[in-house]
């Protein structure tokens, strides 16, 4: 079986820095060509954007895809909401779980898959400062106890 082979494009670190992510689900996207192209030159950023639901379909709003140099009339506002291709039963599953107290819609990354771009939708709860504080602090543990290892390998 051979492995699928995504090329991510763009990832949004700050989303697992501020969110316990619960759940991922993979969703298409409605994209013009000079988009594509241009998020296909890695010019995409996934940083301050979130998706909501409107009258049973899913968008992703506030994520920025720079205007393609050679694209002139074709280019699209940057900052358009976008709308995502999910089934029907997804969408019943995302709304029931977005109901919920504290879960919200981050995208998490972007990448093609066989040649389609996708984006990685996640089902996610907001950190506290104290959840923050406590992850960094494991993380300057670990990071401490990786290099006293390495010094003592020496």
């Amino acid at each position: 079986m051979v492995k699928e082979e995504l090329k991510v494009v763009a990832q949004n670190k700050k989303a697992r820095h501020d969110y316990f992510i619960e759940q991922t689900l993979e969703a298409g996207i409605v994209l013009s060509g000079t988009e594509v192209k241009s998020i296909r030159l890695g010019k995409v950023n996934l940083k301050e954007c979130y998706a909501y639901i409107e009258k049973g379909e899913v968008y992703v709003s506030g994520m920025h895809i720079s205007p393609y140099e050679q694209g002139n009339i074709f280019n699209k506002d940057p900052l358009r909401d976008r709308k995502l291709l999910l089934h029907k039963y997804e969408i019943n599953k995302l709304i029931g779980l977005t109901q919920q107290k504290g879960l919200t819609l981050v995208p998490t990354q972007l990448y093609f898959k066989k040649g389609k771009v996708k984006l990685e939708l996640a089902v996610a709860r907001g950190k506290k400062l104290y959840d923050k504080r406590e992850d960094i602090a494991k993380k300057d543990a670990k990071r401490e106890i990786d290099r006293k290892l390495k010094e003592s390998f020496r």
